[in-house]
């Protein structure tokens, strides 16, 4: 796997902040390319997922980062998630530029796991679900070059290990060796990167 101690998360936080805040109210009904949520869940998802492994960054244990990230026990998305969102975001990329967050052990989603490798899931999980929102909002998208490549290498990674794999991502999408790198990590996450909102009835 790249190494990612010297991971900057603070870019690709930065793009999905302002992919949510490009979201319309009227698309939060919406579907997205991330299965079993539509854009409001996607976003309270996000916002969970940045606490979670924000305190897992800080090894601050507890209720945070113990909860399994499973849809149906994602709250609801709250009133004042606009102001909420890019706060946590910014919170949980800092978090991670304190080295000790990267070694060491530390837990979330109620998995323990390596500092430096819940630094690789947080830049796969900022880069996969800040496609989806673009894709569900039809917001253009670039993510961090850094941040792609930590997410293709865990991945790639996930990918080769089918028993390591388990049930967090679906079936890899073939996708040609000459795609871009961003349609490669996007199969390699269990999506098609063809995907498109389903037109209204």
């Amino acid at each position: 796997m790249t190494d990612t101690t010297t991971l900057d998360l603070r870019p690709q936080a930065r793009i999905v902040a302002r992919l949510a805040a490009g979201v319309p109210d009227d698309r939060l009904a919406a579907p997205t390319p991330c299965p079993g949520y539509a854009v409001s869940g996607l976003l309270s998802h996000v916002a969970g997922l940045a606490v979670a492994f924000r305190d897992a960054a800080r090894k601050d244990l507890g209720p945070t980062t113990d909860t399994a990230p499973e849809a149906a026990t994602v709250p609801g998305l709250p009133a004042d998630w606009r102001e909420q969102l890019p706060r946590v975001l910014d919170e949980l990329a800092e978090a991670w530029t304190d080295p000790a967050a990267w070694t060491g052990m530390t837990r979330a989603g109620g998995v323990d796991l390596p500092g430096d490798i819940a630094g690789a899931v947080v830049a796969d999980e900022l880069v996969i679900h800040g496609w989806d929102l673009a894709r569900a909002t039809d917001q253009e998208y670039a993510p961090d070059p850094a941040a792609l490549r930590a997410a293709h290498a865990f991945l790639q990674a996930a990918a080769e290990d089918e028993a390591g794999r388990g049930d967090i991502f679906g079936p890899v999408v073939p996708v040609p060796d000459d795609a871009p790198l961003l349609d490669r990590v996007v199969g390699l996450s269990g999506r098609d990167p063809g995907w498109t909102p389903p037109a209204s009835p």
